[in-house]
This record gives C-alpha cells, sequence and structure tokens, in this order.
C-alpha cells in the first residue's frame, strides 16, 4: 500500500527554524491556516509595529500565502506545513508568549494548547456574523481571550458560559479589522462606477458554503438566477466561497460551461480582492458575511434570498436572536426562487431608494460594531497587556 506523503512524509517546512528563536522573539505569534487570512491580523500587525518594539512571528500552513514574501524586519514568517500529524506535534510543543488565530475548536482537533508552555490563546473573529453561527458550542472553550467584533459576540459567550458552566474568558469588543480597511479603502475612492465596460449595471452574487442542496444559493437556484439577471441586461460576476472552489463543486462547472462564453458574465475567483464589492450596483447574497461588509462599506441595501439557514439550537437555549437574522430584513429585502422573474423589478426598485436604507444602515453598524476605525489599536494594546501581566 502506497502511504502518501501529505498525510504521513515529511513535509519540508521552517519549524526547526521557528523553534531555535529565543522566546523573546517569539513571545507574539500569529497563525494562519491558509493564504487569505492576513486580512484578519494586518490591523493588529501594523498597530504592534508600528507602536511597540515587539517582533512578531507569522507562522502559516499554506506555501501559497503571500506573507512568506515578506520584507519588514520586524516580521518574521514561518511555513509550518498541512500535514495534520506534523501541525499536531508542533503545537502540542509550542514555546510562545502569546498565539492569535482565526480557526476555532483549539483543542480538539489536530490544533492543541501547548503541554510544555503556559501559552495565552487568543481568538480574532473572521466574519461579523454571529459568535456561534456554524459553529460548535465548544469552540471557543480552550481560548483564553476572545477579540469581540461588538457586544453581541460578548453578550452571546457570556450566555453560553453560563448555561454550560464554563470559566469565564477574557472578551474584549474589538471591533472588527476588515471593515476598518474597507472603510479606510472606500473613503479614498471616487464615486464607484456601478456600470460595465458595455454599459450594463454590475450584480455581484456572492453566496455562503454548505455541503446541503437546499442551503446553498448556487446549488439550489444558481443557473436560473444568472441566466435571470443576463436576460434582463445585467452585468453578473459569481464570487463563490472558497469552499465551494476546493471542493469541486459540479455547479460550479456547470456555470462555467453555461456562461463563461457570455461577455457580460465572470467567475471571481479571488476572494482576497474587494474590487467588485466597491463598484457592484448591487449584490445578492444568502447567509455570508460579506452581506455586512457590502452594507456596512458601501451603505447600500442587501438582496438576500431566501435559502434555509443552517439549524442551530444553541441560540433557543440561550434565548438570543442572532445578529444576522435580527438585522437581515433591515439592512436589505429578501427574495425567494419562486418569485425569480419579478427579480429585476425588485433590484430596481431596492437599489433605486438606496437613501431610505442609508441612515438605517450607518445607524445599525455604529451601534453594533465596537471601535470602528480602531479595532487594531484595542487589539494591539491587550496584547502589550497580557504579555505584561504574563511576565509577572
Amino acid at each position: 500500500m502506497k502511504i502518501t506523503k501529505s498525510i504521513f512524509g515529511k513535509d519540508e517546512n521552517d519549524i526547526e527554524k521557528f523553534n531555535k528563536l529565543d522566546l523573546d522573539e517569539r513571545s507574539i505569534v500569529f497563525y494562519s491556516e491558509g493564504p487569505s487570512y492576513y486580512v484578519y491580523f494586518e490591523h493588529i500587525i501594523k498597530e504592534l509595529i508600528e507602536n511597540s518594539d515587539k517582533k512578531i512571528c507569522y507562522l502559516t500552513s499554506s506555501k501559497d500565502d503571500p506573507i512568506l514574501k515578506n520584507k519588514n524586519e520586524k516580521i518574521k514568517t514561518f511555513y509550518i506545513g498541512n500535514n495534520e500529524i506534523t501541525k499536531l506535534k508542533f503545537f502540542y510543543g509550542l514555546k510562545a508568549r502569546v498565539l492569535i488565530m482565526t480557526m476555532p475548536d483549539l483543542g480538539h482537533f489536530h490544533i492543541k494548547r501547548s503541554k510544555v508552555f503556559p501559552v495565552h490563546y487568543i481568538y480574532v473573529f473572521h466574519s461579523m456574523k454571529s459568535a456561534y453561527a456554524g459553529l460548535r458550542k465548544e469552540a471557543f472553550d480552550d481560548f483564553d481571550t476572545i477579540f469581540c467584533v461588538g457586544q453581541y459576540h460578548i453578550q452571546e459567550i457570556r450566555a453560553i458560559e453560563k448555561l454550560y458552566n464554563l470559566k469565564q474568558k477574557n472578551l474584549i469588543g474589538c471591533g472588527y479589522g476588515l471593515l476598518d480597511g474597507l472603510l479606510k479603502v472606500r473613503s479614498s475612492l471616487k464615486q464607484p462606477n456601478y456600470l460595465s465596460k458595455s454599459g450594463k449595471k454590475k450584480i455581484l452574487i456572492a453566496p455562503s458554503w454548505s455541503h446541503l442542496k437546499h442551503q446553498n444559493l448556487l446549488e439550489s437556484a444558481g443557473l436560473e438566477l444568472i441566466k435571470t439577471l443576463l436576460d434582463a441586461n445585467y452585468h453578473v460576476t459569481i464570487r463563490p466561497h472558497p469552499m465551494t472552489i476546493k471542493e469541486g463543486s459540479k455547479v460550479i462547472k456547470k456555470i462555467k460551461t453555461e456562461f463563461e462564453k457570455n461577455p457580460d458574465f465572470i467567475l471571481e475567483t479571488n476572494t482576497s480582492s474587494f474590487d467588485e464589492l466597491f463598484s457592484s450596483y448591487g449584490l445578492i447574497t444568502d447567509w455570508s458575511g460579506i452581506g455586512y461588509e457590502y452594507a456596512f462599506v458601501c451603505e447600500r441595501p442587501v438582496i438576500y434570498f431566501g435559502v434555509p439557514q443552517k439549524t442551530d439550537s444553541l441560540y433557543e437555549k440561550i434565548n438570543i436572536v442572532p445578529f444576522e437574522i435580527s438585522i437581515r430584513d433591515k439592512i436589505g429585502e429578501i427574495i425567494s426562487n419562486q418569485n425569480l422573474e419579478k427579480l429585476p423589478e425588485k433590484i430596481e426598485s431596492l437599489y433605486g431608494q438606496i437613501n431610505n436604507f442609508k441612515d438605517k444602515i450607518q445607524k445599525i453598524r455604529d451601534d453594533t460594531i465596537s471601535n470602528i476605525g480602531k479595532s487594531g489599536h484595542v487589539a494591539a494594546s491587550e496584547i502589550i497587556r497580557i504579555l505584561n501581566q504574563e511576565k509577572k
């Protein structure tokens, strides 16, 4: 039987190089499981570099991570491989004062707490959705600190801690760094041009991921949705969730075959680019976090496609309405695949009255997201405080 290198074989990596560093050189360590996660750390790293003398280590499990080409002397980058056994051994033996990551379920799968050093573990959210949206109730149990997007995250996590009699974590209402970055970029842009080169209004379709057909916008109505928009003379861009692409979805192949020769259709697989977000006349999504990014940054309403939400009894137990449900009809409108023929009419009606939504969207954003424009500073200050406390 052939044993594959990716599972049991030796994976070339920088682990030995990292382990040779002095502890002070790896006191602050970030870990990313893929190349698209740097945007969630960027605001924190920038603050640490500019306002402290601390050196930073950045670990990644992706050979394609752009951070590996970093030239800043204050950031040391290391590829630790994507072999699960290698990662398990590495994290068991990790020596660092603070580890910051966006991956939940610490301690429950292949990333465990260190057995040899009292590392302080910090979780950073990579979505503005409710804390437990799509996650297990144990998702944050092994973290010491959680950088929350807003008070709603703190409320949800405290309720779960109380319900299951868990030790209270250090919860900090930091805000959302990606939102800060996008708002800054948006403010520097001229009035966006929402038209394609052919003069057609640009519609972006950006769904979430689900392996269940009825919970997946593209699987349940993708072909019909795209055809309806193209027939109505819109320019259509599909931006699938990275997991949809990774899993080799058959519907993506069907969509590509059906529409790739149409000059008014684009299949966008670069999810780290936000150019399409800024220049889209309208956004159609389901339960994806991109809905909040579009609404809160572009201050335009969202069209939500009414696929069923992934069922989660956790919120029933703590008697809290999830954030994404509570604001869904306040920052946009919901449509169903039974009314697709009326979609073009709905688009023109909705985006013809964006001023009715603008003030409402701004208020919801400012009332729910903490420290807008300052999230990096708040997070970096807390990391320094934790380091000083740990040393004592």
